[in-house]
């Protein structure tokens, strides 16, 4: 028997999902254009006008949204009502030290957490669970999101946010948690920890947990669901449109199904912005049908995915995306963290003082952690042999990355020049994990 939070919606013939976008965008198209002047000024240019939008067909009229928008918006352009309205912000970090900032209206919490409540109750969850949340709390809206979805569902929610790993452990085994819901690396660590700490898999009351925030493999999904002793879901959001639970796995583990009834997806080329049959593989882009304080229509999201519409045998009818297979950017995602190279090259500009703008990251996974290292090149004209000297800048450079990114990471000074060359240009980016 498969379990629903909305059955209606969730199992809802094509022809019903597609009578619900088609009435939701006319709204939504003529309520961005009447509250958004940043979106309405897009719009003008191209000559197109709420009047041109009369279905979802007519989507690929309207102009594309790009983090580059959000950017040139922060923080108030593109929101579509008044900041009195608005009851939360979420925020993600952004390319050039300006965050992504999503507003978020009491109605665009409930939707939300509607969302998330359906992942939930997919993977099995009912008010009889305890929904052990270990995603980070605060402006990432992994945890945020996660919990209101398992109030939603009923169950007994554990605000535990992420780190702490041996209190982690200690309500997970006391309390009886038995749905975790964290990034898969550290639900890795996780398993690790308790075998660590003598458990064997079949000690804990886990049954299922829901990953994501970061790229994770198959393989990578066997061993957590050996190390646990469950079933891993894959979990998919953004914070520019939610958060998690945008899509979600259901019992079948092969792709997750979209809220179709709240985003209009499409598939295009990265590079030209052509709308691609459907079974294409590129770039996904997403509209909000029903969202008041930051609808945005036609955002890029940079994924690279393939989207389904195969019979599902959850019986859900809302099309299924691939995992991402990649980014039509240079975004990494680090131990959840969004990274770009630019980011790196704006601290290393910014301290100056004998280091040069020359690096190279190098990322990997070991253990199921990301590794995260920044080869930086010495000028030429200060290079040193003081390791002292050497060890005091680099102390440096992980304090103003730190602060930048977020995220910890390991700096190596390396000789002028040591960084190979391709065609005239450093390699930037080297990831070795086999995502």
């Amino acid at each position: 028997m498969q379990n629903y939070f909305q059955r209606e919606i969730e199992t809802a013939p094509r022809e019903k999902i597609l009578e619900i976008q088609n009435e939701k965008i006319v709204k939504q198209v003529k309520y961005v254009y009447e509250n958004v002047k940043y979106y309405r000024d897009l719009m003008d240019e191209k000559g197109v006008t709420p009047d041109d939008i009369k279905s979802v067909d007519d989507i690929k009229k309207l102009p594309l949204l790009s983090k580059s928008d959000l950017r040139e918006c922060y923080p108030y352009g593109l929101l579509a009502t008044d900041l009195k309205n608005c009851v939360r912000i979420q925020s993600t970090s952004g390319t050039t030290g300006k965050r992504v900032v999503a507003y978020y209206t009491q109605h665009d919490v409930d939707l939300w957490e509607e969302c998330c409540a359906r992942a939930i109750v997919a993977v099995g969850g009912t008010n009889e669970d305890v929904c052990h949340v270990a995603y980070g709390y605060g402006l990432f809206t992994g945890g945020a999101g996660i919990h209101g979805g398992s109030h939603k569902v009923g169950c007994l929610t554990l605000p535990m946010s992420s780190g702490n790993t041996d209190r982690q452990i200690q309500f997970m085994m006391d309390l009886g948690s038995t749905i975790l819901c964290c990034t898969p690396s550290y639900a890795a660590y996780i398993g690790e920890s308790l075998k660590e700490a003598g458990y064997k898999p079949e000690d804990n009351k886990l049954k299922a947990g829901i990953f994501g925030a970061e790229p994770w493999t198959e393989e990578m999904r066997k061993h957590i669901e050996e190390s646990l002793g469950i079933k891993a879901y894959d979990i998919y959001g953004l914070t520019e449109i939610s958060g998690p639970g945008v899509a979600f796995e259901c019992s079948e583990q092969s792709g997750m199904h979209i809220n179709e009834d709240h985003f209009y997806v499409e598939i295009i080329d990265p590079d030209t912005g052509e709308v691609l049959p459907e079974g294409s593989k590129g770039e996904l882009v997403f509209t909000c049908l029903d969202k008041e304080a930051f609808p945005l229509l036609r955002y890029r999201t940079r994924d690279i995915c393939v989207l389904s519409r195969e019979k599902c045998p959850c019986g859900r009818t809302h099309v299924k995306m691939t995992k991402p297979m990649g980014r039509s950017d240079d975004m990494l995602i680090i131990r959840g963290v969004n990274v770009f190279p630019s980011q790196i090259e704006e601290v290393l500009l910014k301290i100056g003082n004998g280091i040069t703008p020359n690096y190279q990251i190098i990322v990997d996974r070991v253990n199921n952690t990301d590794t995260f290292d920044i080869d930086v090149e010495l000028d030429e004209n200060m290079f040193t042999d003081d390791v002292k000297s050497i060890e005091k800048v680099e102390k440096h450079i992980v304090s103003e990355l730190r602060s930048v990114l977020g995220i910890g990471v390991k700096v190596h000074l390396v000789n002028p020049k040591s960084i190979s060359r391709s065609e005239g240009k450093a390699k930037r980016v080297i990831d070795n994990r086999k995502l």
